[in-house]
């Protein structure tokens, strides 16, 4: 028997909210069969089981309540284990505010200091409440701006509740939206007589920029954490492509629309391949050492259509046949951007490759995603005058850059590897 956790789908997430449950008490799960829909900073993300069973009990409820990365949500039994029938007393799971017993798994407290007991002893008090401090957040020094998005300092002005006495779960503790909510029915019981009542609910608009701020502000806490953590290195090189795209222009002549491939594919394919003869930049920097990856599963990064990026993975990318790959990459943009990505798409990303040449960009120098190894970026195709066989003419190149973490690998090898992606879209005929 295992508890089923909130997983850490990224590592800019600290908290999710259930959205679904697939799975429902009683039934078998496979591993890698989904068994919830949690919703992210980013997107929803469909949850697959980490291991085969049953599910023997729900602790969590679908609701609007934001829980952290690690909250159990549901028991599994062993794979072959009956589903104990739930006894005549039994409640149903409770919502996510009080999923785990207070008296089990009380809020953190602050450290105790020692005092002089009090004349007569009090009856223990509970628990606090899951997302209301256990002791006064420390107040932000006379003058400053406590970190708070804009619908949060809204719906607190609203409320009547002081930012101050909140800790916030956002990045960096910033105070979100959940946090004030969190403590909505406390501040609507303390409302003064007369007191007007809070304002409509969020309008569709509001929710969007709320979701929009909570996107940026995961995206900024991850990257500030590369940024602090990794020590960066940048290389470039500019690769001449037309050889690879007029290739690419006979082979989509040939076939019908929905079968033609666009060139985006073509350097998928050339990095994936190149990671296999430099296997130093596919991996991951844990517990004080880079551990490589065995499989090759490139993060493509994505933009939204309401703004912000995630970066999914292609699994086996190096495996797969030009056209696979192709068809994967459709889907996989399709359901990025309708909410609609898995739970190994999003953990299990080996390397990152971003492309901003739609958006009329040369080149890119990423940063790179924690606890990943390197990052590699391509800009947009143009025509630049070219030497070659002595002589200047016209060529599609293109500008591929590498920015790599300088405790797994170094300038040298990053060269050859930007080097090995060149020769590789020469001979497109062979990725």
């Amino acid at each position: 028997m295992a508890e089923f956790l909130l997983p850490k789908l990224g590592a800019d997430m600290s908290r999710g909210r259930l959205v679904e449950w697939v799975k429902k008490p009683g039934e078998r799960i496979a591993r890698g069969e989904v068994i919830a829909v949690i919703e992210t900073d980013k997107a929803n993300v469909e949850v697959e089981a980490f291991e085969s069973g049953t599910l023997e009990k729900v602790l969590v409820e679908p609701g609007d309540e934001w829980l952290p990365v690690g909250t159990p949500l549901a028991v599994i039994g062993a794979a072959g284990a009956e589903a104990p029938a739930p006894s005549a007393g039994e409640k149903p799971a409770r919502k996510p505010e009080a999923a785990v017993p207070a008296a089990a798994k009380p809020a953190p407290e602050a450290p105790r200091v020692p005092a002089v007991p009090p004349p007569k002893p009090k009856p223990p008090s509970k628990a606090p409440p899951p997302h209301a401090p256990a002791v006064p957040a420390p107040r932000a020094a006379e003058g400053t701006r406590l970190p708070a998005s804009p619908v949060a300092r809204r719906r607190a002005a609203e409320l009547g509740v002081d930012l101050a006495t909140l800790r916030g779960t956002g990045p960096d503790g910033r105070i979100v939206l959940a946090d004030v909510e969190s403590v909505a029915g406390a501040a609507v019981a303390k409302r003064p007589a007369g007191r007007p009542a809070p304002a409509a609910p969020l309008t569709a608009a509001e929710k969007a920029q709320e979701k929009r701020a909570r996107m940026r502000e995961a995206i900024a806490a991850a990257m500030a954490r590369s940024k602090r953590e990794i020590p960066h290195y940048y290389l470039g090189t500019t690769i001449d492509l037309t050889r690879a795209m007029a290739w690419l222009a006979s082979y989509n002549a040939e076939r019908p629309v929905t079968e033609r491939m666009l060139y985006g594919v073509l350097l998928l394919k050339a990095v994936a391949a190149a990671l296999r003869e430099y296997p130093e930049l596919n991996g991951f920097w844990t517990e004080g050492r880079a551990q490589l990856a065995d499989s090759v599963h490139l993060g493509v990064a994505i933009s939204l259509r309401g703004g912000g990026l995630v970066a999914p993975a292609l699994h086996d990318a190096d495996k797969l046949a030009l056209p696979e790959l192709m068809r994967r990459l459709q889907d996989l943009v399709t359901r990025a951007r309708a909410s609609s990505l898995r739970s190994s798409e999003m953990t299990d990303a080996t390397v990152t490759v971003t492309s901003l040449g739609e958006r009329g960009v040369e080149a890119v120098y990423g940063v790179i995603y924690p606890p990943q190894l390197a990052l590699v970026g391509f800009g947009k195709v143009v025509t630049r005058p070219w030497v070659a066989d002595g002589e200047v003419a016209p060529r599609e190149v293109v500008t591929a850059t590498l920015s790599a973490d300088h405790r797994a690998s170094d300038g040298h090898r990053g060269a050859l590897f930007l080097d090995a992606v060149d020769r590789l879209l020469q001979e497109p005929e062979k990725l």
